[in-house]
């Protein structure tokens, strides 16, 4: 196979404009040029390939009916994106999908005026097109003028409640409003929930070829005076589907199932729905993930997240590792761990996978809870799990984890239950970018009383604080830890339990002390190695714990150095902020001491790899070597033997 397709229809699309002319034969090809160049794209660079390759007819359908970007196309969490970048003028940057300086991963309001809502999250296309539509109504000024509002949703995004919010308000206001819901029986996991069976109920009962000629009858009936074509296109699909449809009694036309890969079904509806609509609409559209790729077809999560792969073959390229992975830790640890306590559980939100827990759920599997794309659920499940007696461990990722604050807050913090919150993919994550960095849950979470926060500084350091986190019963307790590899340290064969509120000293030196919170302790040590070579001896200490701090070591770190830095992977307001506040507490400051708290900085840093992140936040070795340099006054022109 060739590096790149033959696309002789889509060579000639600089912009959906040009879609306008091409009949309905030339659409059909176009839409299968641009999955193979969808395919030749990410296979360069790696990304979510089987979201895009799912609404390829869907996306060039779109843009050919609708005015983009006159009307506002939505795309909920939009990692299904990439055939729409590739038709909308930026097929030429592909090659820098989810790169230093190239393009996101999602859309993105300052990369496209065809992006007129960015996105990287479930559920908000709803709202976000809603709130379109009404700005539409009232007048409300756009660079590129008010038309239609399109959202496409798919069925996974319908497990979170903001989804039904904002149906429930479209239907309420009866504005015109059209929904796509993207239906592929997917998310990034397969769907659970009853609203997932309930769409598999509206077609299950026919086979699928006779849903496809009947949907064609459908499309038939349609342009007549639009209300009747809708009630005969709904009542036929009764007759073979269970029962009405939940979206009509929020107020939504229906219109469906039609199969979303189908050209000659999709146009005609698209069509007709431009033309006569006057309210709120869903088009139910049946599509497959990874739709037209083997490799991708019959993948476990259907090609959702891949690296760089061999086109023909579909085998990716990774580095290979000898240190173990955090999520695979953390997912061992928790298993050997109920082994022998049944109280143990387990519960995530749409990413059993991402979690680790689907190697939990393998070997206990009643103990294993994924509700959906649901985090506030999730909390204040695992809320009402401990309140009756089990140790449940909400496994999420930190950007996750923000979804569900408020029930933290409320359900968990101030009632004191002891919910064990596993926080993957802390820090700065790479090629998802800002929308995915785990800057935060340091901030969020130590400011709550009665919230232990732990960080783990390696793997070792993580099996520990999984024990200690089984074992903490006086109230809520996290532990944070970043993706990918571990630092290849010896693993203990069984977790032991940490003192609450206590770090560890590293290394004993003089003058500066370097107070490390979680994985920057590896540049913490690189950082050292520097200076000593420059006759600089720094104090190295593990915190451990952003809270409780552990205030002995630090009012002691304080007491017998000129300097002291506390270096985090988290955004201001974390654990630099509370050392602050307990040396002004205790006048330290009055001494004479020299504090810097090395963060991230207050700025969102878009995607490029952990290290180029990490430069531009300042917290690589380098920097540290810098600040302590800085900080006793010493210029840093050349080392010293």
């Amino acid at each position: 196979m060739t590096d790149r397709p033959d696309t002789p229809i889509l060579d000639r699309v600089h912009s959906p404009a040009d879609l306008k002319g091409m009949d309905d034969f030339k659409l059909r090809r176009l839409a299968d040029e641009l999955r193979a160049e969808t395919i030749a794209s990410v296979s360069k660079t790696g990304g979510h390939l089987g979201a895009g390759l799912g609404v390829v007819e869907l996306t060039v359908a779109i843009h050919a009916v609708f005015d983009t970007p006159r009307d506002k196309l939505i795309w909920d969490v939009s990692h299904q994106s990439y055939p729409h970048k590739i038709l909308t003028g930026r097929r030429d940057r592909m090659q820098t999908l989810r790169q230093k300086g190239g393009l996101s991963g999602f859309t993105k309001r300052s990369e496209s005026p065809y992006d007129p809502f960015g996105a990287a999250h479930s559920s908000t296309s709803i709202s976000a097109a809603l709130g379109f539509a009404v700005a539409r109504d009232l007048g409300g000024a756009c660079d590129t003028g008010h038309g239609d509002a399109i959202a496409v949703i798919g069925d996974g995004a319908l497990s979170a409640g903001m989804a039904y919010e904002a149906l429930n308000n479209a239907g309420h206001l009866g504005k015109r409003l059209i929904v796509i819901l993207n239906d592929n029986e997917m998310s990034i996991a397969p769907p659970t929930g009853a609203m997932s069976s309930y769409l598999s109920r509206l077609y299950a009962e026919a086979p699928f070829q006779d849903l496809k000629a009947a949907a064609k009858s459908a499309v038939s009936m349609l342009p007549g005076p639009f209300r009747e074509g809708a009630k005969r296109a709904k009542d036929l699909f009764k007759h073979m589907a269970v029962g009405g449809t939940l979206f009509e009694e929020l107020g939504f036309s229906y219109v469906g199932p039609i199969d979303g890969h189908d050209m000659d079904q999709l146009l005609p509806v698209l069509r007709t729905v431009k033309a006569r609509a006057d309210g709120p609409i869903l088009i139910h559209a049946i599509t497959k993930k990874g739709k037209g790729y083997h490799a991708a077809e019959h993948a476990p999560d259907r090609g959702h997240a891949r690296a760089k792969f061999n086109v023909a073959t579909g085998e990716q390229t990774k580095a290979p590792s000898n240190a173990p992975g955090y999520t695979k830790v953390f997912a061992g640890a928790l298993m050997q761990l109920a082994a022998d306590d049944p109280r143990i559980c387990a519960v995530t939100a749409a990413m059993p996978d991402g979690t680790g827990l689907d190697l939990f759920a393998e070997r206990y599997p009643s103990r294993t809870f994924d509700v959906g794309i649901a985090e506030q659920h999730a909390v204040t499940f695992c809320a009402g799990l401990a309140a009756g007696g089990m140790r449940p461990f909400a496994a999420l990722y930190s950007t996750f984890l923000q979804r569900g604050y408020d029930q933290v807050v409320h359900d968990v913090a101030i009632q004191r239950l002891p919910v064990r919150f596993a926080i993957d993919r802390a820090g700065l994550v790479g090629a998802d970018g800002a929308t995915h960095a785990g800057s935060y849950d340091v901030a969020f979470l130590a400011n709550l009383p009665g919230f232990v926060v732990m960080a783990a500084a390696d793997e070792a350091e993580l099996k520990h604080m999984v024990a200690t986190a089984a074992a903490h019963d006086e109230g809520p307790i996290a532990f944070r830890y970043p993706r990918g590899e571990g630092e290849g340290v010896e693993m203990p064969e069984r977790g032991q339990l940490l003192e609450i509120g206590r770090g560890r000293m590293i290394h004993e030196g003089s003058r500066v002390a370097l107070l490390s919170l979680g994985t920057r302790l590896r540049e913490v040590r690189q950082a050292a190695e520097a200076l000593q070579a420059r006759g600089i001896d720094p104090t190295i200490a593990d915190a451990r714990f952003a809270k409780p701090l552990d205030r002995d070591l630090i009012l002691r770190l304080a007491r017998e150095h000129e300097a002291l830095i506390t270096v985090e992977e988290g955004a201001i307001g974390g654990f630099g902020s509370h050392v602050a506040q307990l040396l002004a507490e205790e006048g330290v400051f009055d001494t004479g001491l020299k504090y810097r708290s090395m963060v991230l900085p207050d700025i969102f840093i878009d995607q490029a790899s952990p290290a180029d992140m990490y430069a531009v936040a300042g917290l690589n070795a380098a920097d540290i070597e810098a600040k302590v340099l800085n900080v006793l006054g010493i210029e840093a022109l050349s080392k010293r033997a």
